[in-house]
């Protein structure tokens, strides 16, 4: 890998790390930076596509409103560049939390896991910025339960044994 390629690669992760930071302190400002203007899209575990601006950033702000804690732990990823689109793909390990207990305490953390795509554009200033991201969750086998059985599927009727986070 030449030089310049190096520095592409390293430029993306580092787009692509200000992206999940940003989410991780809720700040919209900063989101609203890593993402290009005009038409962009997203595509969150469960939601449908959203495209525009407009629509992409209120999805997020939505998402920080409502989530009093999140963290990513980044894995799997891998950045591919050609000209000025790159491709990052990665699994997000997601530790997310409601609100606090009554008593002021932690609320309680669930644990998800979801890969994701997102593609970056360069900029006419150099900068890399966030086109589109898609993320869908990942099935994750539960270990067998000796004592119930463990035999019924994601519907509870019966199969391979599986929890959709």
């Amino acid at each position: 890998m030449s030089g310049e390629a190096r520095t592409d690669v390293e430029a993306v992760e580092a787009a692509n790390a200000a992206l999940y930071d940003a989410v991780e302190r809720g700040d919209l400002d900063a989101l609203a930076d890593s993402w290009l203007g005009g038409e962009i899209s997203v595509v969150h575990p469960g939601w449908p596509v959203l495209t525009g601006r407009d629509e992409v950033l209120r999805s997020y702000a939505l998402i920080m409103a409502n989530t009093e804690y999140i963290q990513f732990f980044l894995t799997d990823v891998e950045v591919s560049v050609a000209g000025d689109t790159a491709l990052v793909t990665c699994t997000e390990n997601i530790l997310s939390g409601g609100p606090a207990e009554e008593d002021g305490s932690a609320g309680p953390l669930v644990g998800g896991l979801v890969v994701a795509t997102n593609v970056f554009r360069r900029t006419e200033d150099g900068r890399w910025r966030v086109w589109a991201h898609h993320g869908s969750p990942v099935l994750v086998e539960e270990e067998e339960d000796d004592e119930a059985g463990g035999d019924e599927g994601i519907d509870g009727v019966g199969g391979e044994g599986g929890t959709l986070l």
